[in-house]
This record gives C-alpha cells, structure tokens and sequence, in this order.
C-alpha cells in the first residue's frame, strides 16, 4: 500500500471558481430535496421532481469531489454514481408525465424504464467490489494520468469495462429517447387541453415545453463536451450548467410561493390553520350537496361551508383539475343539464329554464359554458343523442 500512499499525498486539492460554483448548486439541490420532501406528498409531481433533483445532486457531488481532488478521501466511491445518472432522465421524464397527466407513477406499470440503470449497475458489480487500487487508477486514468498508475495485488477480471467505455454514448441515447418521449407527452397533452386558466400564474403546458427545450440544448451541450474532453475532464462544465439550473429551479420555486401574495397577510379570513383540506373533501361536499346547480354560489362561500379560505379552495381545485373555480363548478352543471335534457322528466322544461335548473342565470351563460365543456350546442347535443 506504500504506492497507492504516495499517489494519494501527490493529487492535488483543487478549490477554484468553478468547484465554488458547482458546491454552491449541490447544496442548494440538497436544501430544495429537503424542502420538497418535507411539504409535497409522495405521489404528487412536485416530489417526482425532488427525486430526479436527488439523483442529480448524488451525481454531481461526485463530479465535485474527481474536480477538486477530494475524491482521494473517498476512492472506493469512485464511479459509484455512474447508474444514477442513467436516471436523471426517466425521471425528469416521470415529473413531466404526473405533472400534466395527473397520473400516480407505479413501479409495477412502469418497471422498464428502471432496466437499463439496473442491467448497468449490474456490469460493474466487479468493479464495485474491487480493491482500492483498482479504483484509483480508474480515478487517475480520469484525471492525473501524469501521476502514473498503482501495481493491483490480485488478478482483476475488467470485464465491466467492455460496456464502461460506452458509457458516454448511453447516457446520450437515454438523454435523446426520453427527450422525444418528452416532446409527445407534452404535444398529445397539449391537444386534449388547450390552455390552462388565466389565474394560473405559470401555464404548466408552457412550463412543461420549456423543460423540453432546456431538456434539449443541455443534451447538445453535454454531446459538445464528451466529444471535446477525454473522460470525465469536462464534467465541471456540467456541473456549472447544473448549478444555473437549480438556481434557476429555485427562483421559479420561490416566484410561485404563497409567501408573496398579498392575500395571504391581508385577507383577514385566511389562516395557516385553514389550509388542512383535501381536494376530495371540496369534490364530495360539491356533488352530495350539489351546491354547483345554486345560482348564488361563489368561491368565498363554499371555503365559508367548508372552513376554510378561498384562496385554498382555489389552489387545490386549479392543482387537481387544471383549471379555474368557475370552470370547475360550470362542469358539474354541464355534466346534471347533459342528463336533464336527456331525461323524460324534464321533458317538459325548455333548454333556458334547464340550464337555469343547473345554476346558470342566463341562457348566453348556459349555452357558452356547454359549448365550452362538450364541443356542442345542447339542442345540437339533443338531436345528436336522439338519432
């Protein structure tokens, strides 16, 4: 062991201004993890988005510490997080899908998108297990190929590196299939749902192609730097383009806080307290109650029924349904005037007095709201049903 110390007291420690840049982003995705974690629930997308940002951070801290030289400290974790960033995309990817599919990810529906981080954290089950000089002279093939190699006392299968030295044009093609993934999600999505409300600060289509677009720009930056660096020396760069990026994550996060409403100190109704609600709790009073078909209803008053604020209410059912409070309440009505006009009961009421039945106060009311919801004029819907 006498060489393997001899390289270890000649590797440099290395503390510049990008190894400054890429700490400040790992500490900062490891604060955001945290954040999420602890506020999001365990389905939601947002806590999607904090494992993807974990396997980043993982990612990048051993970027940071090959960088710097640090990793000399930690030599048996060399290449460890190789498999994770086989990761980042399916992940980024899944964030995508539960953000505007409104869909819980499963492992028992979605397992193959786990099979090639796994097969390959597999191929180098030798290599984890291999002594500590194994793991050196790779970190040193890496990054001081001037200070030499270290003798390896035992026969060493090297194997693993027949899919090791692909490894780079892997981690592209994961980048390019989830990226076109990407890019279908959000335009078949697109199609089926044009627009979110007006009181939606961020457009979560727009946000979602956004995310394509950087998804995009940061696979051609990554494919620039694998071809113009040599193993993992420009790693640093993408360690800086990730620092931006959760910076960036992080502004976005804090733009959308709650804390910088006006509201949220003015309103006078509106407590911390008031916020222990569930969407399924609007949803049942909403339809056993069927509070939307009264004419006078309001979102002030259905958070006073059920204890809670407006502003609540508001954010839960634009979060659980993507769009408004009034588009909301308008397609319980359409769904109840759909059955109304179809119902021999009713027979003997015109469409204007239906749509009043439902809780609309005027017949241009009724009739936009029922195109808006169905495609469809109600006496257009009516003939249509009755052929």
């Amino acid at each position: 062991m006498d060489d393997v110390k001899v390289i270890f007291d000649q590797i440099p420690i290395r503390h510049d201004f990008a190894s400054h840049i890429m700490l400040l982003g790992i500490v900062q995705g490891f604060f955001l993890v945290f954040v999420i974690f602890l506020r999001t629930k365990r389905k939601s997308a947002i806590n999607l988005f904090g494992w993807s940002l974990l396997v980043q951070c993982l990612v990048f801290l051993d970027i940071y510490l090959c960088y710097t030289g640090l990793m000399k400290y930690t030599i048996h974790l060399n290449d460890s997080t190789e498999f994770l960033v086989l990761l980042i995309t399916p992940t980024l990817y899944f964030f995508l899908f539960t953000l505007l599919k409104r869909k819980p990810i499963t492992l028992k529906k979605y397992w193959p998108h786990f099979v090639l981080p796994i097969l390959y954290a597999v191929s180098q089950f030798n290599y984890y297990l291999s002594p500590i000089q194994v793991k050196l002279n790779a970190y040193l093939g890496a990054y001081h190929r001037d200070l030499g190699f270290v003798y390896v006392p035992v026969n060493m299968n090297y194997s693993y590196h027949i899919i090791k030295d692909y490894f780079r044009w892997l981690v592209l093609a994961s980048f390019a299939y989830y990226l076109v993934l990407s890019l279908l999600l959000v335009l078949k999505t697109r199609k089926k749902e044009q627009g979110t409300p007006k009181n939606i600060k961020v457009d979560k289509y727009i946000f979602s192609r956004n995310t394509v677009i950087f998804f995009f720009l940061f696979m051609l930056t990554v494919l620039l730097i694998f071809i113009n660096f040599e193993d993992d020396k420009g790693d640093h760069f993408i360690g800086i383009i990730q620092t931006a990026t959760i910076f960036l994550t992080s502004f976005f996060i804090l733009s959308e806080s709650r804390f910088f409403e006006k509201s949220w100190i003015a309103d006078k109704y509106e407590t911390m307290a008031s916020n222990s609600i569930e969407f399924k709790t609007i949803e049942t009073f909403i339809l056993e109650s069927q509070y939307f078909a009264n004419q006078n209803i309001n979102l002030k008053k259905v958070a006073e029924k059920l204890g809670t604020n407006g502003n609540t209410v508001s954010k839960l059912v634009n979060s659980e349904t993507g769009g408004n409070f009034n588009d909301y309440i308008n397609q319980k009505r359409i769904v109840l005037a759909q059955n109304r006009l179809l119902d021999k009961e009713f027979g003997h009421l015109t469409v204007e007095a239906i749509g009043q039945s439902v809780g609309f106060n005027s017949k241009s009311a009724f009739y936009t709201a029922f195109k808006k919801h169905t495609g469809q004029s109600p006496s257009a819907f009516m003939k249509q049903k009755k052929v």
